[in-house]
């Protein structure tokens, strides 16, 4: 054997770069690549079904539709078992799967002796459940100590005897750092009232808990949760069974130190209750996805709410914030409506382009941005009703720029045939942005590609292209005009990519 398959370092790393499939024929090569090419190949499984395909042909078989167990395992299809599931490190099937669990299940009962868990060595466990029997069953087996990260989906169905299992990963999984917990199809409040007294408390037991991913949360529930000293990420579902539609009469003391807040709403008026029940917000970032309100109402609950934000989030925290819509066909409101987060002066992400039509001319813009001279992404439209809605034009792009001069990011749509005292060969009066390297101009009027490229040009001079991604998404990709208008637009970035070849070369001569 060459010296160098000595070092199990190199063994490792061979193993590692070695695919998949091949795993098994290297760890039959000989003894010094056994152990390390078993552990990659069992390391991380899609299925537990890989495990009972391990087993004898005779060991199962089906009657009216169930797994059955023909005979007890002998010693030598344990020590296979345990040989290869004492490796695996990581479980993430994200389909439902009845069988392998069952089998699973059937083999643990028929051996008193078995050990506790197959898994001793689990580190994350992704699992889309029925919450059978069977399936409390596996999941008993797969809440060990050493879990890290679980996702597991809570359906109506739920069995009892699921629910008793996964209220023990308190106790059983000490170290959880992270916790998903999802639901399908939704819960009524029926539903969840069965479920929440067997997920909270655990929660609560779990002081290394860093992310949390649960559905809607009463007043007395989330306090639980804000005693966890670790916590960075909170991701929380406000729906329509919501405990939130009235306001709190409690008052809790809310959330000292958090990276992210995501928070997903059927209803604006939710998050104001939500919010307003709260002593202080105190979170790097903050994320609103929603569901469409009633157009009429959009301005006023929009205002609303972001005056509740202002008075309890700590100004001088808030870095990122991201209005996320869930509808072909955003809100529109005017730009006023965002004047209570100007107090947040440190602002350095601004992403609302899925969430709201801005209404809003070149001054309009500017005054909208103002506050936040900090600012590195601001993703505002990429689409907007053209014919209804009023844009701001290059000279409102000029002055953004003057305002925020650390852009690197920009999704603004502009109306670009308006070149009214617009210096093509200074469009900036000789200020640029050597910073921005992602553009994103959506469905902006455009009538000259020459014109804009060289505006473009000018402000931006290291941005190579504009980004017509856009285009291949509702509702930009259903206009009318979008192949003309992206004609143009790769005639833009043409002349944008053949001007960035002439500056390079310009600067090595």
């Amino acid at each position: 054997m060459h010296p160098a398959l000595r070092n199990l370092e190199v063994i490792h790393m061979i193993c590692s770069y070695t695919k998949h499939e091949t795993l098994p024929a290297l760890a039959c090569t000989c003894r010094a690549f056994e152990h390390p090419a078993l552990n990659v190949l069992w390391r991380n499984l899609q299925s537990v079904d890989t495990l009972i395909e391990c087993m004898p042909d005779d060991l199962f078989d089906f009657e009216q539709g169930d797994v059955v167990l023909q005979k007890p395992p002998d010693d030598k299809t344990w020590d296979t078992l345990c040989r290869y599931t004492s490796r695996v490190h990581s479980i993430r099937q994200t389909y439902y799967q009845l069988v392998p669990t069952e089998a699973l299940s059937l083999i643990l009962l028929s051996c008193p002796l078995a050990p506790a868990s197959l898994f001793p060595n689990l580190r994350n466990l992704i699992w889309k459940t029925d919450g059978t029997r069977s399936a409390a069953d596996f999941l008993r087996m797969a809440l060990v100590p050493t879990l890290l990260v679980l996702e597991v989906n809570v359906s109506v169905s739920t069995s009892p005897a699921f629910l008793s299992v996964l209220s023990s990963f308190g106790t059983s999984c000490p170290r959880l750092q992270s916790i998903t917990l999802k639901y399908h199809p939704v819960l009524d409040d029926q539903s969840i009232r069965k479920i929440l007294p067997f997920i909270v408390k655990p929660i609560s037991k779990l002081h290394q808990l860093r992310v949390l991913n649960i559905w809607e949360l009463g007043d007395q529930d989330i306090k639980h949760i804000m005693e966890l000293q670790a916590l960075q990420s909170l991701t929380l579902s406000l729906g329509v069974s919501s405990t939130w539609k009235k306001r709190s009469h409690l008052q809790l003391p809310g959330f000292r130190d958090l990276h992210s807040l995501l928070l997903s709403i059927d209803n604006f008026d939710y998050a104001c209750n939500f919010f307003a029940a709260l002593e202080v917000v105190r979170s790097r970032e903050i994320t609103i996805s929603f569901y469409p309100q009633s157009p009429a109402r959009a301005s006023t609950i929009l205002s609303h709410f972001f005056v509740i934000l202002q008075e309890r989030c700590d100004c001088n925290k808030l870095e990122c914030f991201s209005l996320v819509g869930y509808s072909r066909i955003p809100l529109t409101v005017a730009s006023d409506v965002f004047t209570s987060l100007h107090a947040f002066r440190n602002l350095t992400q601004l992403n609302i382009q899925r969430g709201c039509n801005i209404s809003m001319s070149d001054e309009g813009l500017c005054q909208l941005v103002r506050a936040w001279p900090k600012l590195q992404i601001l993703q505002i439209s990429s689409y907007v009703a053209i014919d209804t809605t009023t844009v701001p034009t290059f000279h409102g792009l000029i002055g953004l720029l003057r305002l925020c001069p650390a852009l690197i990011s920009l999704a603004l749509v502009i109306d670009t045939t308006k070149l009214d005292n617009i210096d093509l060969m200074s469009p900036s009066g000789g200020s640029l942005n050597t910073c921005l390297n992602h553009l994103t101009l959506g469905n902006s009027l455009i009538d000259s590609p020459a014109n804009v490229a060289l505006i473009l040009s000018g402000l931006f001079p290291h941005l190579e292209q504009v980004d017509l991604d856009c285009w291949e998404h509702i509702p930009v990709n259903n206009l009318p005009q979008k192949i003309p208008a992206m004609e143009q637009w790769a005639s833009v970035n043409d002349i944008l990519r053949g001007s960035s070849v002439v500056r390079k070369w310009c600067v090595e001569a």
